[in-house]
């Protein structure tokens, strides 16, 4: 997702500023980029014809998309969402996978922030809490439950070259959410070396 274009640049150079990939560019599956705690993915992943999936083909995905919230449930903090198409998307299918969704639904702007609780959550039996991740993604405390916790999202323009070439979204505020996202996510920042750069 995102290899080889130029949403793909902005995004993982960002990442790799923050110390969240390990090369700030994406040209193929086998370049050597890996992500440091985090994950991207799509509400469709097929490429649809102009590039411009529809509301019918995002709905379609949806499952797929709730699937993987379910396997990744145990250890997501935090999740950043591109674009009002993206928000439109990952709020049912957070409801879906569990997740309690507010009502009215909260809109999509750049810098919104929105913490969802569990189903269940406060209730007798239910989860109040996130797990702590150690630097592995593993539980950070032993006899911990694997059950999800609360997820934070973070809505933020999307990368494309129509937001990045207008100065819509900048590298610094695309920088800014994702800081905020990997810190509420466990996370820890980390410099790198001039010689990274």
């Amino acid at each position: 997702m995102f290899t080889g274009d130029r949403s793909g640049d902005v995004l993982f150079k960002a990442m790799y500023e923050l110390g969240l990939a390990s090369r700030p560019l994406a040209v193929s599956v086998d370049d050597g980029l890996t992500l440091r705690g985090t994950r991207v993915t799509s509400p469709v992943h097929c490429a649809p014809p102009e590039n411009k999936p529809t509301p019918g083909e995002r709905d379609m995905c949806r499952p797929w998309l709730v699937r993987e919230m379910e396997l990744l449930g145990p250890r997501l903090r935090s999740a950043v969402i591109l674009g009002a198409f993206g928000w439109q998307a990952a709020l049912p299918a957070f409801a879906a996978a569990g997740w309690r969704v507010p009502k009215p639904r909260p809109r999509f702007a750049h810098g919104t922030r929105v913490t969802l609780e569990r189903e269940g959550a406060g209730e007798p039996g239910g989860r109040s809490g996130a797990l702590p991740l150690g630097e592995s993604g593993e539980s950070g405390e032993s006899g911990e439950s694997g059950d999800p916790g609360p997820v934070t999202l973070y809505g933020c323009f999307h990368v494309s070259q129509r937001n990045t070439f207008t100065g819509r979204l900048t590298p610094d505020m695309l920088k800014d959410v994702l800081r905020e996202a990997a810190g509420d996510a466990g996370i820890p920042p980390y410099a790198l070396s001039t010689g990274q750069r």
